[in-house]
């Protein structure tokens, strides 16, 4: 007992011990096995604990399983201390920078393959491997769009997903996952960046004005609109009097028929009843008739019998009248009438 606590003494006192945080574990490495093969075990240390291992035997290697991010930019005061933005060209031939992050973490389930076949600690997988592989997979999948395309969002989205799965597919049987690519922000050259703002000030004109045709043309079909509103109400209200009025002219022809056909009947009436009379008049009776109205019609009346010629009576071919009057006094008579 007391050796054992002796040879723990020793352990600590030698450092040889591995403590891991509460995001670390811990691998083990056989140098020399008296039981087994050596090389690299299989068990995983969990976080947060203390493990012993025997110097010159055995070595112990701790990784971090949490979220790491790489930044990749221009600016000095984020990421590394220099400038690390990647620079390439697109595929038609202008230069660029972008500023890129990668988020990634360790698979632990596949540490011992990537202690024996890719890093041995963080550092290295992280400068040698996982960074390499963020700068390369970048520049050739965004090289693959011309300038003009980085301005449009749904471009870059589409390669960044492209980056990510192309990333995976390399990381992912060393022990490494990309959880994240992030393209921060691009620049161009600085003269065809201002050439590419013109441009874009450009467009941003003709679209204003296209705007402005498109609303000078909706305008244009709103007053056409209500032109042709007018005029329908016109057309309605002239055809509305010209119904009114052809009603009236219908009503009125139908009066005036009517009337027409009264005055007619009236007319037949008449007729009918001249031609009774005639018929009556044409009889002894209508003769009766015409003297009695001829009795009528001289009623009160001076009658003068005058002879008439063929003896020596009065011709009335070669008489003068107005001298027969005189001689008969019929002149003065006369004068009297018109006195009284």
């Amino acid at each position: 007992m007391k050796s054992l606590l002796l040879l723990s003494l020793l352990l600590t006192l030698t450092g040889c011990y591995v403590k891991t945080n509460e995001t670390e574990i811990a691998i083990k490495v056989k140098k020399i096995s008296l039981f087994g093969e050596p090389g690299v075990d299989k068990h995983i240390y969990s976080p947060g604990q203390i493990y012993f291992y025997i110097p010159f035997i055995q070595e112990m290697y701790k990784f971090n399983t949490k979220l790491q991010t790489i930044t990749m930019v221009y600016s000095r005061s984020r990421g590394e201390s220099f400038r690390d933005d990647l620079l390439f060209k697109t595929i038609d031939g202008n230069d660029i920078s972008l500023d890129v992050e990668v988020q990634f973490r360790i698979i632990p389930d596949k540490l011992k393959h990537m202690l024996e076949n890719v890093a041995q600690n963080d550092g290295e997988l992280r400068y040698n491997i996982v960074r390499s592989v963020a700068r390369s997979i970048p520049r050739d999948i965004y090289g693959e769009l011309k300038t003009e395309e980085f301005y449009i969002s749904e471009n870059r989205e589409k390669k960044t997903t492209e980056v990510l799965t192309k990333m995976n597919s390399i990381l992912n049987p060393m022990g490494v996952v990309v959880e994240t690519v992030l393209l921060a922000d691009y620049r161009f050259n600085s003269a065809y960046q201002q050439a590419i703002e013109d441009k874009k000030i450009a467009d941003q004109q003709k679209e204003k004005n296209k705007s402005a045709t498109l609303a000078a043309v909706e305008e244009y079909k709103r007053k056409e609109e209500d032109a042709r509103g007018d005029v329908n109400k016109m057309v309605a209200q002239v055809d509305g009097e010209f119904r009114k009025a052809k009603i009236e002219a219908d009503a009125y022809l139908n009066k005036s028929k009517q009337i027409a056909e009264a005055i007619r009947a009236e007319g037949k009436a008449q007729a009918k009843g001249i031609t009774e009379m005639n018929k009556a008049l044409a009889g002894a009776g209508g003769r009766t008739m015409v003297k009695l109205e001829i009795a009528k019609a001289i009623k009160g009346k001076k009658i003068m019998l005058l002879p008439l010629s063929g003896g020596s009576g009065v011709n009335f071919k070669t008489t003068n009248v107005n001298d027969l009057l005189e001689v008969y006094g019929m002149k003065s008579m006369s004068e009297e009438t018109n006195k009284k």
